[in-house]
């Protein structure tokens, strides 16, 4: 038995196109993509066929065009855009690519809301070739760590219940695993936790709307109820306000890279197979235990 949708897919790709419409709020993308810069000048190789993987704007897609290592750059974008040229618009989670289609997939701040994350893996490999690689980012558990404490609190607070008000997010323990079951080799998962500071929680709310990134949980509530809002706007001044009275917002980036196996990679040494003992290499001596 299939387990139940968690996040309302029709609304997410509804509510970043009115982001887009309106003027995306890029920051977080601008920053996944100068990082990835970083972790691909790590990597001494070309891409033929690289694809950037429903990145909420084509930012990565043009950094890879523009930085000479890919050739053919396609982007499968979630929502319709105004350049076509390269461009299919589709969901992350049913890939219209053939098998061994890539030599690289990127995928920046769009795989926290797949409602089948190991599935949507395992395609991203398939659609990958042999020794192929994937690099993703993705919001992790301890994104607005602070704003769901505050409206939890107000919302038990003043309407004597609780309702699930912001999505929750992979755990960076959990992944490396996800990517070893969707078949990927030499797994790699790290996070970088990033702080952005507001005047007050409403400038952050706008900033979450202009992402696209409002509560999109099929089993949301309806509007939230004014006192609500303001109770949890004056937990967040009281808990999470630093000195100068600017309020900190935590987003967790957790990166996630893996290699499709090829003969060509590195393979673990079989147990009992080192040719150098390790007392010779620190220089010390061994000692064996009383029998």
């Amino acid at each position: 038995m299939s387990s139940p949708l968690l996040f309302d897919s029709a609304l997410i790709r509804k509510r970043l196109a009115r982001a887009r419409r309106a003027g995306f709020a890029d920051f977080l993308v601008a920053r996944a993509v100068d990082d990835l810069s970083d972790r691909l000048g790590a990597v001494l190789r070309e891409f033929p066929q690289a694809l950037d993987l429903a990145t909420p704007v084509p930012a990565a897609a043009a950094w890879l065009r523009a930085s000479g290592r890919a050739g053919t750059v396609t982007r499968l974008a979630p929502t319709v855009e105004p350049c076509s040229s390269g461009v299919a618009v589709g969901d992350p989670e049913a890939l219209p690519f053939a098998d061994r289609s890539f030599d690289l997939a990127v995928s920046l701040l769009a795989l926290q809301h797949a409602n089948d994350l190991p599935g949507a893996l395992v395609q991203v490999r398939r659609a990958l070739k042999p020794d192929g690689l994937f690099v993703g980012c993705l919001l992790g558990g301890r994104t607005l760590t602070e704003l769901r404490q505050v409206l939890t609190q107000a919302e038990s607070e003043v309407e004597g219940g609780v309702s699930p008000r912001v999505a929750p997010f992979a755990e960076v323990r959990d992944l490396g695993g996800l990517l070893q079951r969707a078949g990927f080799a030499l797994p790699v998962t790290d996070v970088e936790t990033v702080t952005v500071r507001y005047g007050d929680p409403f400038g952050l709310m706008r900033d979450l709307r202009a992402m696209g990134l409002t509560n999109a949980l099929r089993e949301r509530r309806g509007t939230m109820r004014r006192a609500t809002l303001m109770r949890a706007a004056q937990l967040y001044a009281e808990r999470f306000a630093d000195p100068d009275g600017r309020l900190r917002a935590t987003f967790e980036l957790i990166w996630l890279s893996g290699w499709v196996p090829h003969e060509s990679q590195q393979k673990p040494l079989r147990p009992g197979s080192a040719q150098a003992r390790l007392a010779d290499a620190l220089g010390t001596v061994e000692r064996k235990e009383p029998s």
